[in-house]
């Protein structure tokens, strides 16, 4: 899995018309007259705009954790990384996407899709953790 990795910005604002009432996805609910509520997407999505980008996935390896190729990840590289965090990882000169799993012995790059086999750090590998994701956005087919 690989990315193409974006740069943020949030200078302009762009407040979109928003519905005030929940959409029911199970029996339908009575309709609502529309009201004038906007959203901004860049105050919703964005908490630390100078250590944010987007990432644009490029593979299947994350496919249990629902995140697909052609995915756009919203990355923050001031979120401290954690286990089970999804991290955009620096590995050998690529960036790569998988799930942490960190105990105090090492260090493991975790694959959600069992065709993809995990990776062990190693203290000599090429390794950065780059950004933690923080939202994915799906194009719905």
């Amino acid at each position: 899995m690989s990315l193409n990795i974006f740069s943020t910005t949030v200078a302009t604002a762009l407040p979109l018309p928003m519905l005030s009432f929940g959409i029911s996805a199970g029996f339908p609910s009575p309709a609502l007259d529309f009201e004038d509520v906007t959203i901004d997407l860049n105050q919703q999505l964005i908490e630390h705009p100078a250590a944010t980008y987007y990432g644009r996935v490029q593979g299947e390896s994350m496919q249990g954790a629902g995140i697909n190729d052609g995915d756009l990840l919203v990355i923050d590289k001031s979120i401290e990384p954690e286990d089970g965090k999804i991290a955009v990882c620096y590995l050998d000169g690529e960036f790569t996407l998988k799930r942490l799993k960190i105990n105090k012995n090492n260090l493991m790059l975790m694959p959600e899709n069992p065709k993809y086999k995990p990776i062990r750090i190693d203290p000599e590998t090429n390794f950065t953790i780059w950004g933690i994701v923080t939202y994915v956005i799906k194009k719905v087919r």
